[in-house]
């Protein structure tokens, strides 16, 4: 089939091909019941219970395809979205949009310096060689720190915008130059650290705070479908972070057991067939069931339950 010529009518939805986000973004497809097969040596696949497309793009580059409208949807990290604004600033009709915190891939684009050289704060690496993948994030960082240094040093705004700190972009492998002497400092993304570590460099400040993100054109091809593909997504985060909280309680603590449990919006209490009984039924985050259900059992609910939620909307 000529993929190509059958995107016709269909929502653009961009995915990362590879890299750290793609499996969390595929399981929360998935989750949404968005059906597809893909085959290996395409970049295409047809959705084939909604008129969707999925276009399978490194991440860097979903938010120009999603900014310039080429795309309706994506899932992309925050810091390329970010790097995309700092090269190509947003207008009124360009521009990605976000739609939705996913809740996964957090990481920090951090400055990161050898553990033992001489460079303890990010001023000191002015004028310097600085390394990294994130080109525009990285001249917008040092540029304001010149502007601050003129100022407290000469009293007035700087007249010139030429960078004294020389910004080299690389696509990979950025925890290396040091080492190798091609810079005396990176910005590259931190995840669990231990990377940074085993490469003999440390931390000394956070550029940018980034997660996966769904975004959306300013104008997509059908606001309705996006919505609902939103709306799916939304349910499957949730039921990834939530569980349902079952138990009976007696209508005398019934105020300090929904103290304990109030739910995303409010529990629900039904009367059951014992005098001054009620049952609850509560959303509680998945993270923090087991202190609920010890302080349940503490102010006298009996008879809890801990449910999966296979979606929720």
């Amino acid at each position: 089939m000529d993929l190509v010529n059958h995107l016709e009518g269909r929502l653009l939805f961009a995915v990362p091909k590879k890299g750290r986000l793609q499996q969390a973004a595929l399981d929360l497809l998935a989750g949404s019941d968005i059906q597809f097969r893909r085959d290996n040596r395409l970049d295409i696949a047809l959705v084939k219970n909604h008129p969707i497309a999925l276009v399978f793009l490194p991440a860097a580059d979903i938010p120009t395809f999603v900014g310039e409208g080429k795309v309706d949807l994506g899932i992309t990290g925050l810091d390329q979205i970010k790097e995309h604004e700092a090269i190509t600033p947003p207008t009124h009709d360009t521009g990605a949009e976000e739609v939705l915190d996913l809740g996964f891939g957090s990481c920090k684009l951090q400055i990161q310096v050898p553990e033992k050289g001489p460079y303890m704060d990010e001023r000191d690496l002015i004028g310097r060689n600085i390394c990294t993948s994130f080109v525009g994030l990285t001249e917008q960082h040092f540029a304001k720190l010149e502007a601050e240094e003129h100022f407290a040093t000469n009293g007035t705004e700087a007249t010139s915008n030429n960078l004294r700190t020389k910004i080299k972009y690389l696509s990979g492998s950025v925890e290396a130059a040091c080492a190798l002497g091609v810079a005396d400092g990176i910005v590259d993304l931190v995840e669990s650290g231990e990377t940074m570590r085993s490469h003999g460099l440390k931390a000394i400040k956070t550029v940018v705070e980034s997660r996966a993100v769904l975004i959306k054109s300013k104008r997509p091809s059908d606001q309705k479908l996006v919505d609902k593909v939103a709306s799916r997504i939304r349910g499957v985060i949730a039921a990834q972070q939530f569980v349902l909280c079952q138990y009976n309680i007696h209508r005398d603590v019934l105020s300090t057991a929904t103290k304990i449990t109030p739910g995303k919006r409010a529990p629900t209490i039904t009367q059951i067939d014992e005098a001054d009984w009620v049952a609850v039924s509560s959303m509680v985050e998945k993270k923090k069931i087991a202190m609920v259900m010890d302080d349940l059992a503490s102010c006298g609910a009996t008879d809890i339950l801990v449910l999966t939620i296979g979606n929720s909307r």
